[in-house]
């Protein structure tokens, strides 16, 4: 096998792990089929062979189940030997005189955890942080739900190496939404990537998308590496590693790499505050020892900010999901990196008090890591001021609170739409009211601009159009787009009415069921009793509990009362054989060919009383699938079970019986 053969399947391979995954998340969360069964297993065929040939599995392969763990605390352990820090400089000529006559390896210096890795009979045995140098903490579990990270590898001797962990810019803002108050915890990348390889529940490592970067191999016994860092690399590639990006570089094109590398960081998604150069022969870097604190055989390089004078203009105060209300400096325009900025977060009133900062201050800003735009320094210092009572989105009273020795502001009203952003996420989903073009980022933007206040906003965006169409994203095409959705959405059921309301324990199906039940009434829905509610087929007392209290609030009976003045609800037509699949359970896989989609087909089952699940156990009537020969993971649990596979033909046979 040639070693280009052999990277090219490395790569194939990450493509077939990232294309299953989704194609699984897709079916299983979404209800969404991106290939047929056929094609998946056929894929996952492929993956498995792979596998078997390189001797390699990623973290994140289908093929691997990853148990999760959760520890009372993480044990301690001393490096085999210091993990020194390097020395370090703003200069380029600087690492001119460091290259000297030799060949280096530059690459980037990545701004996350410093991990160690220990490999034993080509597996994964230890996972340890850089800690203070000496110590470090055990992270084994943790590393093994990386998302990149190979669980086996087709080296069999004892491998240790080095790299870094780290959470991308664009996971970092959507994990930052998603956590609870991790807004008030982290306040960038490297923050959450360290708090996050710490856990002592790995399942929560597993949902922050660490991944993990190559930079040193320090130990491999048995494999000739040519005396070079820069083979070292390459081999740790062919092992399944994602290494570091690197080049080879001297002293006459140190000037054009380091160029190369600063017009490249701004494209980079993951943090990095610099380069590394470390001499490419292993042997010469190796004769030089190191002093009491730096290696000699490396060096890093730290980008100088540049930075920039101009005047705040007004805090602008930004709400949250979590509730909490984050302060944002917007100041007069300034060029910064190549690019005009005029916005920097100041993440929470602690800060501000340290800057001192009011408007009209000069201050002066800066992009760290030439990406983030920060406050460097208040040159006035004028005070803190104007710290808002109430909330800009809702109006509902704040409250300054302290966070884990943080001052931070936060809305008290829990009716407030910025921490409501799922409840409409919902609302326009394809199974509730179907409105195409609102995903979740374009929702929060329009309730954080104030254009939606409830659900009945939605059907009325018109009143913001111009606003709209010069918004980031968004064009008149895309206005247009929205706007035939929204009308669209304007002719539903009710069944899907009373999903997208939010009502807990209330999913599509139980909606049809009671709708159903109710003749599709808006009167009866608003007005039914636990009793009634409780006697209708596959409706229990906790789901008819909670669908009266919903309405027994008024706010709630109003807000339904205003959708139905939105919404046009054609009289679905009785069929005779309407509860005909009552008490029957079915399991839809594969594609269909006489239906748009599977939920069409779930709607069908859902209409005649039956029950749609996403797994075959033995509670299962029928599973659905065109391909009844095929080898799918359901298919032969049906098999196993005794439960009968049909076709999509006889399905339909079965709805006009």
């Amino acid at each position: 096998m040639t070693e280009k053969s052999t990277e090219e399947k490395m790569e194939r391979m990450r493509e077939l792990v990232e294309l299953l995954n989704r194609a699984r998340k897709a079916y299983e969360q979404e209800d969404m089929e991106i290939m047929s069964n056929y094609e998946y297993d056929r894929l996952y065929d492929e993956l498995l062979g792979l596998e078997k040939e390189l001797n390699t599995t990623l973290a994140s392969s289908p093929t691997v189940n990853v148990g999760y763990e959760v520890l009372s605390s993480l044990p301690k352990e001393r490096h085999e030997r210091p993990m020194l820090s390097l020395d370090k400089t703003k200069e380029v000529e600087r690492l001119r005189e460091f290259l000297g006559d030799q060949k280096a390896m530059i690459s980037w210096k990545l701004d996350g955890l410093t991990i160690v890795l220990t490999y034993r009979n080509g597996r994964l045995e230890k996972a340890v942080t850089r800690g203070n140098g000496e110590v470090g903490e055990v992270v084994t579990n943790n590393a093994k739900v990386f998302k990149n990270i190979p669980l086996q590898i087709p080296y069999q001797g004892e491998l240790v190496l080095r790299g870094e962990a780290v959470i991308s810019y664009k996971d970092f803002e959507k994990i930052n939404e998603e956590i609870g108050d991790a807004e008030a915890k982290y306040k960038n990348p490297r923050n959450l990537c360290s708090g996050s390889v710490r856990q002592l529940n790995n399942e929560i490592t597993a949902k922050r998308n660490v991944k993990f970067y190559a930079f040193t191999l320090v130990r491999a016994e048995g494999v000739d590496f040519k005396n070079s860092r820069i083979y070292q690399m390459q081999w740790l590639k062919e092992q399944g590693f994602d290494v570091v990006e690197n080049h080879p570089v001297t002293a006459e094109t140190i000037d054009s790499e380091v160029a190369w590398f600063a017009d490249h960081i701004r494209g980079n998604e993951v943090p990095s505050d610099g380069l590394v150069l470390v001499y490419d022969d292993i042997a010469y870097g190796q004769s030089l020892g190191s002093t009491a604190k730096f290696p000699r055989d490396s060096f890093a390089f730290k980008w100088a900010d540049e930075s920039a004078e101009t005047t705040l203009l007004e805090i602008e105060w930004s709400p949250s999901r979590t509730g909490l209300i984050n302060p944002v400096a917007v100041f007069e325009p300034v060029e910064l990196e190549g690019t005009t900025v005029s916005r920097a977060s100041v993440h929470n009133i602690s800060i501000m008090e340290e800057l001192e900062l009011g408007v009209g201050d000069r201050i002066t800003v800066y992009k760290a890591n030439m990406i983030i735009p920060q406050i460097a320094e208040n040159l006035t210092r004028s005070g803190v001021r104007d710290i808002p009572e109430t909330c800009p989105v809702c109006g509902g009273a704040t409250r300054i609170t302290m966070e884990n020795e943080t001052k931070t502001l936060f809305c008290t009203n829990p009716g407030c739409q910025a921490k409501h952003i799922k409840s409409f996420t919902l609302f326009a989903s394809r199974d509730a009211m179907n409105i195409e073009g609102l995903s979740e980022a374009t929702l929060e933007k329009f309730i954080m601009n104030g254009y939606v206040k409830d659900f009945t906003d939605l059907f009325h965006l018109d009143r913001y159009e111009e606003e709209i169409k010069n918004m980031d994203g968004f064009g008149e095409k895309s206005y247009e787009n929205l706007q035939n959705s929204i009308r669209s959405a304007r002719t539903t059921t009710m069944p899907r009415l009373v999903y997208s309301l939010g009502i807990p324990n209330i999913g599509a199906a139980n909606a049809r069921m009671i709708c159903t039940a109710l003749d599709n009434d808006p009167q009866r829905i608003l007005n039914a009793t636990e009793e009634e509610l409780s006697g209708i087929s596959g409706v229990g007392g906790v789901i008819a509990g909670t669908f009266v209290s919903y309405f027994a609030d008024t706010k709630h009976r109003d807000l339904f009362e205003r959708l139905l003045r939105e919404v046009e609800i054609p009289k679905e037509e009785e069929s005779a054989g309407t509860q005909s699949f009552e008490g029957l359970t079915f399991v839809i896989t594969g594609s269909v060919e006489h239906f748009a989609n599977r939920a069409e087909v779930k709607a069908e089952i859902e209409k005649r009383g039956g029950k749609v699940t996403g797994s075959v156990t033995s509670k299962t009537n029928y599973l659905i699938n065109n391909d009844a020969a095929s080898a799918s993971s359901k298919n032969r649990k049906a098999r196993e079970l005794g439960i009968p596979v049909i076709s999509e033909d006889e399905f339909i046979a079965m709805m006009n019986e």
